[in-house]
């Protein structure tokens, strides 16, 4: 075993202390490693689906405008170093390492007071991340929440602007059991005076957002009053689509992300970028938005595997986002069967997830996630039943290969979605750990 897997085995055995919201602990860390995120400027994004479209199109502008980015995302599909990454780089194997093992000896200081609690998984890689960015030295990261907002461990800092990019249930035992109450969750990172920039939100939410950022003197900017993003068209490679707002004309960018939510995505990312650019005077040109977009990678979100027959590749979990790549393979596909190879977690709302799809698929293949959250293929199976449609548990390798030659003899598409564990698992056995953001 490596120096680094060790290390990452002794990272992971911090999930046995769960999940744990608060703020109190995380600052702690950060006071003894000397407040890494004090002299670092950021743009914090929350939400519950979109946040890291956002964040992997703002980190590719901004470093495409000459500035030395960092971005911290979660969670990682293939490897953890893919949570932080220094302009568009995952971390380094060796810096990992040795980040790691210094940030554990404060980490047990801390543990080590009286009356202190356990540090969790997420409050330890939040820590390592800042630290991390402090010393590489990055002028701007992008920061994306965990959980929530109010009391996520990335709450703690002041960012440039705060975002949120849409708001639907999900983490109800942790967030709130309605819509309101996790809105107000998510818009607890909005501060005092700092702009804050909004996707589309229902009737329901926005007023929510619009109170506590009225509350706290905070500029409210809703991303579609400001920017207008058009498709042009659409293939299996990307959309071109074209972007105006009331201070700049883009013209024609080409996105390689695929589905209409993405075009709303890149909206709230303008928004951002204009602000950065207008309030804070940040280098970021037409030119910078345009080639930083084309180069935006975020894979296992409407990602295409493989035109014949096609094959797609997507982490939605919730339904909301079920309805999202419902949208999206509609677009794709038309009206050509669709067969779908699914794994889920058990505290995901697989019910609601499925009836997004009532009506669209002929096939269904239900795997297992190598995950201690993993919800049995033959739970699953049950809940699929109605779909109306047949329905097989398989393993992941056996499930892939009967749904391509399904899709082949039925002039059919395949769609393997349900968790980022089945996306991580599925980009892992294609032999595309190397590659991810390239």
């Amino acid at each position: 075993m490596t120096s680094l897997s060790d290390s990452l085995s002794r990272l992971y055995r911090l999930h046995a202390a769960g999940i744990k919201l608060g703020l109190d602990t995380e600052r702690a860390l950060l006071e003894l490693l000397g407040h890494p995120e004090q002299g670092l400027r950021f743009v914090h994004v929350a939400g519950t689906n979109g946040k890291g479209s956002v964040c992997s199109m703002l980190e590719a502008v901004l470093r495409c405008s000459g500035l030395k980015t960092g971005l911290y995302t979660s969670p990682h599909l293939v490897r953890f170093n893919e949570r932080i990454r220094i302009n568009g780089q995952c971390i380094a194997d060796e810096a990992l390492d040795r980040l790691i093992t210094e940030v554990e000896q404060q980490a047990r200081a801390l543990t080590a007071r009286p009356g202190s609690t356990e540090i969790t998984f997420f409050e330890f890689t939040t820590a390592l991340a800042f630290e991390c960015f402090r010393r590489e030295n990055v002028e701007i990261v992008v920061l994306e929440t965990g959980m929530g907002g109010r009391l996520d461990a990335t709450n703690v800092i002041t960012p440039l602007v705060s975002v949120i990019t849409g708001v639907s249930l999900e983490h109800t035992d942790y967030l709130g059991k309605d819509l309101s109450a996790i809105a107000l969750e998510k818009a607890g990172i909005i501060k005092p005076g700092v702009p804050v920039v909004i996707g589309a939100l229902t009737e329901e939410i926005l007023p929510v957002i619009q109170s506590l950022a009225r509350e706290r003197h905070a500029r409210l900017v809703q991303a579609g009053e400001v920017v207008s993003v058009r498709r042009k068209s659409q293939n299996l490679d990307g959309q071109r689509c074209r972007v105006e707002s009331a201070g700049a004309s883009y013209g024609e960018l080409f996105c390689p992300l695929l589905g209409r939510h993405q075009l709303e995505n890149l909206g709230v990312a303008v928004a951002v970028l204009e602000i950065l650019r207008d309030e804070y005077g940040l280098p970021v040109t037409e030119r910078a938005v345009k080639e930083g977009i084309k180069r935006v990678r975020w894979p296992g979100r409407c990602q295409v595997l493989a035109n014949e027959p096609l094959t797609v590749l997507d982490g939605a979990h919730n339904p909301e986002g079920a309805r999202i790549l419902n949208q999206a393979l509609r677009e794709l596909a038309g009206n050509k069967p669709w067969g779908l190879v699914l794994g889920m977690c058990a505290d995901k709302d697989v019910n609601g997830f499925l009836r997004a799809f009532k009506g669209r698929i002929k096939r269904v293949w239900t795997v297992p996630l190598n995950t201690e959250r993993n919800l049995s293929p033959a739970a699953i199976a049950k809940r699929a039943g109605i779909l109306g449609c047949p329905v097989k548990t398989a393993a992941v390798s056996e499930a892939l290969r009967e749904a391509a030659a399904w899709a082949k003899d039925n002039g059919g598409v395949v769609c393997i979605t349900g968790s980022l564990y089945l996306v991580g698992e599925v980009l892992e056995k294609r032999g595309a750990i190397d590659h991810l953001f390239e």
